[in-house]
């Protein structure tokens, strides 16, 4: 049987801030991309969040980015390399933390936003992240875009790397994101969202904006928390997937 994750980014509210619907998430998805404070999210959400992954059996990652957020992490900072890896120990260590009070643990590393963008082509940021993660412990598995220098440079240092597919956002030709400033870019639509992660899961392929089909290797996808109905899409997909067959479970089980 064919397996898939489907993961989302979540605990992204701030203070009185309130974005998406974590609680109702966690009842579909099988994987939680946390923030951990640094683009998203504050203390008491981050405890929010992860007890309720626990709660639910949901699989716990930090989601880190760049120190942004006024700009949602959505921002590209050119910050040294040393800086960057010491940014990310530091979020997965706050992340680790909250996670070991709520009876849960942090399982992966997952880059959010415009560094999760930079670092499929910036080697040295995407060396980086690695570096951090190995640093902090290298048990943890890291998710990034198929392909990407990141991943790569996991792979070299001994990583358990996973690749990622997005249900709720554009492709180029090329296997990269269509950029959120383009029209298109995010698709809102639960039906045709499905469909294609369908056709991604059993075929390997979907297709870009410029009408041709390409090929997209994925052991989880990832529904954006913060997309205008992304509960509902998340579901769409979730019974989508367990009607053509496919199993949905974490990659860490």
């Amino acid at each position: 049987m064919i397996a898939i994750d489907l993961n989302a980014d979540l605990g992204e509210s701030f203070g009185s801030w309130t974005l998406g619907d974590d609680d109702a998430m966690l009842e579909v998805v099988t994987s939680a991309n946390v923030a951990c404070g640094f683009h998203a999210g504050d203390p008491s959400t981050l405890w929010r969040t992860v007890h309720a992954a626990a709660r639910h059996g949901v699989v716990v990652g930090a989601q880190v980015g760049y120190h942004d957020l006024a700009g949602f992490g959505r921002r590209f900072i050119d910050v040294e390399p040393e800086d960057l890896a010491a940014d990310v120990i530091y979020q997965i260590g706050a992340l680790a933390g909250v996670a070991r009070a709520a009876g849960t643990r942090v399982r992966y590393v997952k880059p959010h936003g415009a560094l999760y963008n930079a670092i499929v082509g910036h080697a040295d940021q995407a060396a980086a992240v690695v570096a951090a993660v190995t640093a902090y412990d290298d048990d943890l598995a890291v998710v990034g875009l198929p392909g990407s220098a990141f991943l790569a440079a996991a792979e070299r240092a001994g990583l358990r790397t996973v690749r990622e597919a997005f249900a709720d956002r554009a492709y180029a030709a090329d296997g990269t994101l269509v950029s959120r400033r383009e029209p298109g870019a995010v698709l809102h639509d639960p039906e045709e969202i499905a469909t294609r992660m369908v056709d991604l899961v059993t075929s390997g392929r979907i297709r870009a904006v410029t009408g041709e089909s390409i090929a997209v290797q994925a052991d989880s996808i990832c529904v954006h928390g913060d997309s205008v109905g992304a509960v509902g899409i998340a579901r769409a997909v979730y019974e989508a997937l367990t009607a053509a067959g496919t199993r949905v479970r974490s990659f860490v089980e």
